[in-house]
């Protein structure tokens, strides 16, 4: 009997009507002048950052945004800890940014910074605005506890890429002076990806 108890309440779960079906996370398509990045949001893990990110799409927010910096191992040769990134979005158009928004660490959401994951760019904390980057390998130095940051609270991850890594690493391999591209990729447009 307790059997088929437990059985019901499974069936009820994975139904259509059933939380599962609630919290499907969005997708975003980031397409770039070297191809498209398909991102999963995780709005149920890091709702405040998903929603920001959300409001840039839907308030058409991104225009003039590209990835204008990616950090290999060979272009930090002051950083003790090492990470591999690209890093896009407004740069310096202030004038589309929104305010900053809470910080929501690994530590909160159980998000890590893993191959592919896609994480907000700050100063210190609470100072996340319209600023990503994407790893490129796991880069655990990254999450709460890790040491890049030296204040020690990580940063804010919120998706994971799920198509489109090959345009990551190639947009990783343009060529740079410093830590910044010398030609800045295009991002065409970030919207969400229709079902």
């Amino acid at each position: 009997m307790k059997q088929f108890v437990l059985l019901s309440i499974l069936v009820v779960a994975l139904s259509g009507k059933g939380l599962m079906a609630e919290n499907k996370n969005p997708h975003a398509l980031i397409e770039t002048t070297l191809g498209t990045i398909e991102i999963e949001l995780y709005i149920d893990k890091a709702p405040v950052t998903v929603n920001n990110f959300l409001r840039y799409i839907k308030e058409n927010r991104w225009k003039g945004a590209t990835f204008y910096r990616t950090v290999t191992m060979q272009n930090q040769p002051h950083n003790k800890v090492k990470i591999e990134v690209i890093q896009g979005g407004l740069g310096d158009d202030t004038t589309q940014m929104l305010a900053p928004i809470k910080m929501e660490t690994t530590k909160e959401t159980g998000i890590h910074h893993l191959n592919g994951t896609i994480s907000m760019a700050r100063d210190k904390p609470n100072s996340a605005t319209s600023e990503f980057f994407i790893c490129i390998g796991n880069q655990p130095s990254l999450d709460y506890g890790g040491k890049r940051n030296p204040d020690g609270q990580g940063f804010a991850a919120f998706g994971r890429v799920i198509k489109g890594m090959n345009v990551v690493k190639k947009i990783q391999m343009q060529p740079l002076k410093g830590q910044m591209l010398t030609s800045p990729v295009k991002i065409t447009s970030i919207k969400l990806k229709k079902e």
